[in-house]
């Protein structure tokens, strides 16, 4: 599946829902690929890019002691749903170019969604170059929220979307 036709997916599971993004790593590319559906304008409420980690925990609320971790992008997603008024939300943190001061190797990426108030994280390990990893991050991004949204819609359903990383 296309990143194209993953956004087409997530807009049909957000079923009239709004949805927000928080994106470190992915500089705002989750957003733009959404934004990119013909009824963008009815579901994507916006999005937040939060490179530093300054922004991450006055903007967005993050206290977890790391900002590259599970309950910082669990913490990203919740604080941009809330700031853009969105039951769902979806976050992308971690590290694409050299290794994180605290020793988190590239390619390492956490991913957050909150999705009418439930809030999950997954750790994702990427390979490639720093644009290689941004484009691996942005899809799994959009797998995982579906994954998310499909959980939520339906108890029973599975996001039919392809194998994840992780």
């Amino acid at each position: 599946m296309q990143d194209e036709d993953l956004a087409n997916r997530v807009a049909e599971l957000l079923n009239g829902r709004a949805i927000a993004t928080a994106e470190s790593c992915t500089a705002g590319r989750v957003a733009e690929v959404l934004a990119c559906v013909d009824s963008a304008s009815e579901f994507l409420r916006g999005g937040v890019v939060a490179y530093q980690e300054a922004v991450k925990r006055t903007m967005l609320g993050v206290t977890a002691k790391s900002v590259l971790s599970a309950k910082a992008a669990e913490e990203m997603a919740n604080g941009v749903a809330e700031l853009l008024d969105a039951p769902v939300a979806v976050s992308t943190t971690g590290v694409a170019g050299d290794q994180f001061e605290d020793g988190t190797p590239p390619g390492t990426v956490y991913i957050g969604t909150s999705v009418d108030g439930a809030v999950a994280s997954k750790v994702h390990r990427f390979d490639g170059t720093p644009q290689e990893v941004c484009d691996q991050a942005r899809r799994q991004a959009l797998l995982d929220l579906a994954a998310a949204l499909s959980n939520r819609t339906s108890p029973s359903a599975t996001a039919d979307a392809g194998p994840l990383h992780g």
